[in-house]
């Protein structure tokens, strides 16, 4: 079965290509034969793949010839083999007389038999010459369809041909559909007597995996797909290829619904079932998946041996599948399909006696199943308590997302309006025996989960309208002002969070407890913003009002990280990571999952951030992320840790590694505060790539949603653009993005604002030497008086935190040497030496680079100026900085200096014109050597891009940076060099 098969591309069978190949072609000596069975369901690519192997065994040079069998039984003895000797007569040129003439003797030969008591094996001995005849010693290949309807004359042939009984080279490739060999099925002889050959191997050939699956929908569509379109391909299909383009085809075309294609195809593979078997199909696609046994024979009221019998009728059919936990329809399609032939009557009455025998159980509920039942069994009254239950089981196993759709469900069975409209109701009452519900209380639940699952949107809906459901008062201000501030700094909005907080603790109602809260969040809070003094101070506050509070964990928790981080930056690194720490195990020995997040998450900041100690940083980041993924906090705390970790390792250098962090974690597909570190993170890696579009993409969402940011964010933020647009030339608005930054005075963040200044000064040097723009010089002498403030400040911090702002400062003296017109080697050494103890590879990179071009323009010590370039060259290579490596290569191309000694390479590649070494991916980065492989494979970058969850202009980027390091041109030279070194 295939749907318009030559417009859509053969996804995810390279490996069984090679196999087939391998199987009925290479291993396969003069006078042997072999054959492959391909079973599988319909739909599943059997013929597509028939079609490719043919050709490819074609072009290899064996005589492939193609037919197919009729669903006629045993009516027309032979027809696959008399339709591929037909097919091949018709294809044959003039130059081909003699093949042609041996082709239709054998087709006179067919309408020439006439019956006999000893015809059949002296047919079968004639028909194996003359196939012998037409191969003329070539490799034969018989490729047969729909094996499953083949006729008794041609089981026959295949078994005298295959073992042995010619003398022919001969391989046969055969597709049967599964679901047709049921009960006495003569092919089921026939293949059971042939697997006792060695020669013949059946193989099953499966669904695509979900990232094929997502790949060929892509290419149909025409460009990635969502992650919920994909998802939702993925699980209406089953990996079914057939299916798959179905869908997606409707997809692109904006087609709703089934194509009747689809439907009927289902129908008919449903309707051939026996009915008890296809009464368990329809109380399956009703049921929520896995369905257990004990609960189909309570739907189904068959008896336990029909029953059984049923089942494996359903999967021989492959509609079912069946395991551990119960069963599952092999594609939810079905239940999609199904849904339309029942009656409405005939659903509720399914989805009742579910709810009946999952109430009438004597094992735990399960709410949710209950809850889904009682809900299509038009019994909302009874599924609400359920929905509750569901949603507070939800969160006791942390699954906060879960639990939103279980709080979201009861909201909506509880009657509750969608936001802006009134509400005249305040409660449900209990029904059947259950608790009334209160909505004030639906609302405040569903609110919390919606922020612990990283809907900051929606959590925020939800508050307004609690608040308008308890207008009268009901509700204390102060709680709603600390919720509301909440959502708002998850979400992103710092400015208002914070007066959110101020009016929290303002409010006349405030309690001990409440008071110690808002404290306790305002401050870190604060820490967020980079007001580390504020910030200690509003945790000291927070401390002391909670010590008058029993039960105040998460407050105390929260108020020494914000302590702890403010005395590390401040006065004493030591002190204030031993409180950070106690902090952690406090926190960990009372088990709320928010503190944990909260704990790792500033002791991570802190290590790699301002304390500088970068590789323990990134483990503490990653230990945390696995950490609070457990906790059920993968959206929110988990993308934020690993945000951390992108940043540690892109500053140590290990940059494809942190682009594996960032795909991993976008996954989860942040919103709010979450996707800002996020975002952050991954254009950092895209500015030191040169992937010019997918950062200023990255830049443009983090300015939508850092509207009302602090100093913490938005500095890192106009840096970054600074950065980009000297990239891009655009010396201007790099210049504009940091006179913006210097506006942001409420941080206590020295060291990035020690980089915005450095990027401002490297923009007025830029434009200096390019003459692009003329020189700010107002704005030169504000920078100036800003890395001087900057250095008064750092005095007073702590070691660490000086060393970093000494870096920059740094960075900062050596660009303004190139103001004055004479580049100062000296200032850059020193910035090299600054750089290159503290293990950052990349300004190290930089600062060589500048110092090689002060001695060029000097004409003095340029042998030490080759070996900087040489140097600073590889660094750029092996993070795969493909601007900084350009722009070495321009200024070594202008100084004629070799970033190659002769006769070796820095990188350790053989010199051009010299065989390549056998380590020659050595030089390559981990994420390069993905790409190698990938294009050795022959995917483009559109292809590579969706396989690694990576932009296509990302990938495009790499394999440029792939050729300068391997000295190739062309993708066939890269991959010759891939498919030479790889280990066998």
């Amino acid at each position: 079965m295939a749907s318009d098969v030559d417009a859509a591309p053969l996804v995810g069978r390279a490996g069984q290509v090679a196999t087939l190949r391998s199987a009925l072609l290479d291993d396969v000596g003069p006078g042997q034969t072999a054959a492959v069975f391909l079973t599988g369901e319909s739909g599943v690519g059997k013929t597509r793949l028939l079609r490719e192997v043919g050709d490819r065994l074609r072009s290899a040079g064996a005589l492939v010839l193609t037919g197919g069998c009729l669903d006629i039984g045993d009516a027309s003895p032979l027809h696959p083999l008399l339709q591929a000797l037909r097919r091949f007569d018709a294809d044959l040129t003039a130059s081909h007389a003699r093949t042609s003439s041996a082709v239709r003797g054998l087709l006179q030969m067919f309408a020439e038999e006439t019956g006999g008591p000893d015809g059949a094996g002296a047919l079968l001995e004639r028909v194996s010459r003359g196939l012998n005849l037409v191969a003329q010693g070539r490799p034969l290949v018989l490729v047969l369809d729909d094996l499953q309807w083949v006729d008794r004359s041609t089981r026959q042939l295949l078994l005298y041909l295959l073992a042995g009984l010619g003398d022919l080279q001969l391989s046969v490739l055969a597709a049967v559909r599964s679901e047709s060999l049921q009960g006495a099925h003569p092919l089921r002889r026939v293949l059971t007597e042939l697997r006792r050959l060695r020669s013949v191997r059946v193989l099953d050939l499966a669904p695509l995996d979900r990232a094929d699956t997502q790949r060929l929908a892509a290419e149909i569509v025409g460009g990635p797909l969502g992650v919920e379109t994909a998802e939702s391909l993925w699980q209406r299909s089953g990996g079914n290829p057939f299916v798959v383009e179905e869908l997606a085809r409707d997809l692109r075309d904006g087609r709703d619904g089934l194509s009747d294609t689809v439907r009927e195809v289902f129908l008919a593979r449903v309707d051939a079932l026996p009915e008890p078997a296809h009464a368990v199909v329809h109380a399956v696609a009703a049921g929520v998946e896995p369905v257990a046994h004990w609960l189909l024979a309570e739907v189904t009221r068959l008896p336990e041996q029909e029953l059984i019998d049923a089942v494996r009728a359903a999967v021989a059919h492959r509609l079912l599948v069946s395991d551990g936990d119960g069963y599952r329809l092999r594609h939810r399609l079905v239940a999609e399909v199904l849904a339309h032939e029942l009656l409405p009557a005939e659903r509720s009455a399914l989805h009742r006696r579910y709810a009946e025998a999952l109430t009438a159980a004597p094992a735990e509920l399960h709410q949710a199943r209950l809850a889904h039942h009682w809900r299509l069994a038009g019994e909302p009254a009874r599924a609400l308590p359920a929905a509750v239950s569901a949603a507070e089981e939800a969160e006791r196993l942390h699954g906060y997302a879960e639990a939103h759709r279980h709080w979201s469900v009861a909201l909506q069975l509880a009657g509750v309006r969608p936001t802006g409209a009134s509400a005249a109701t305040t409660g449900t009452p209990p029904a059947d025996g259950g608790v009334a519900v209160d909505r004030a209380d639906l609302l405040r639940n569903a609110a919390e989960a919606a922020h612990h699952c990283g809907e900051h949107a929606r959590a925020l809906a939800l508050l307004e309208d609690l608040a308008t459901t308890t207008a009268d008062g009901a509700a204390p201000a102060c709680a709603l002002h600390i919720r509301r501030a909440r959502y708002l700094a998850a979400a992103g909005r710092s400015a208002p969070a914070e007066a959110e907080y101020r009016r929290a603790l303002a409010a006349a109602d405030c309690t001990p407890r409440e008071r110690a809260t808002a404290a306790a969040h305002l401050a870190e809070l604060l820490l967020h913003l980079g007001r580390y003094a504020d910030a200690g101070d509003r945790a000291r506050e927070a401390l002391a009002l909670a010590a008058e509070v029993d039960g105040s964990v998460p407050e105390v928790v929260m108020a020494s990280m914000a302590l702890g981080f403010s005395e590390a930056y401040l006065e004493d690194p030591d002190t204030g990571l031993a409180v950070m720490r106690e902090a952690l195990d406090t926190a960990e020995r009372a088990g709320r999952p928010e503190d944990v997040a909260c704990a790792y998450l500033h002791l991570a900041e802190l290590l790699t951030g301002p304390l500088n100690i970068l590789e323990e940083g990134v483990v503490v980041a990653r230990r945390g992320a696995e950490r609070v993924a457990e906790l059920g906090l993968g959206r929110t705390y988990e993308t934020r840790l690993l945000a951390i970790a992108t940043n540690g390792l892109f500053r140590v250098g290990q940059w494809a590694e942190a682009e594996k962090v960032v795909a991993a974690a976008l996954r989860h597909r942040p919103s709010g505060a979450d996707a800002v570190e996020l975002l952050l993170a991954r254009c950092r890696l895209s500015v030191g790539y040169g992937d010019i579009e997918a950062a200023d993409r990255d830049l443009e969402a983090v300015a939508t949603v850092l509207a009302g940011g602090g100093a913490r964010h938005v500095i890192p933020l106009l840096t970054l653009r600074a950065g980009l647009a000297m990239w891009q030339g655009r010396h201007d608005l790099a210049r504009q993005a940091v006179q913006r930054g210097l506006t942001e005075s409420r941080s206590d963040d020295v060291g990035i604002l020690a980089a915005l200044v450095w990027h401002g000064l490297r923009a007025e040097a830029e434009a200096y030497g390019s003459r692009t723009v003329p020189v700010d010089r107002t704005a030169v002498r504000r920078l100036r008086e800003v890395a001087e403030r900057v250095a008064r400040k750092s005095e007073h911090a702590v070691r660490s935190v000086r060393d970093v702002v000494d870096g920059f400062l740094a960075l900062c003296d050596a660009e303004l040497s190139r103001l004055d017109g004479s580049s100062d080697p000296e200032l850059w050494a020193r910035s090299v030496s600054e750089w290159e103890r503290r293990h950052h590879p990349y300004p190290a990179a930089y600062s060589r680079l500048r110092q090689a071009e002060a001695l060029l323009a000097r004409r003095s010590r340029t042998a030490t100026a080759g070996k900087l370039l040489r140097q600073a060259y590889q660094v750029a290579l092996q993070l795969g900085a493909v601007p900084l490596s350009t722009e070495i290569r321009t200024l070594a191309g202008r100084a004629r200096v070799r970033l190659e000694e002769q006769g070796a390479s820095v990188e350790g590649r053989s010199p051009a014109g010299a065989e390549p070494a056998g380590d020659d991916l050595a030089v390559l980065t981990a994420r390069e050597r993905e790409v190698l492989a990938a294009v050795a494979e022959g995917l483009t970058n559109k292809e590579i891009g969706q396989r690694l969850f990576i932009s296509e202009r990302t990938i495009g980027v790499h394999v440029s940076h792939i050729f300068d390091k391997l000295q190739v041109r062309t993708r066939v030279q890269a991959s010759a060099i891939f498919l030479r070194t790889r280990p066998e």
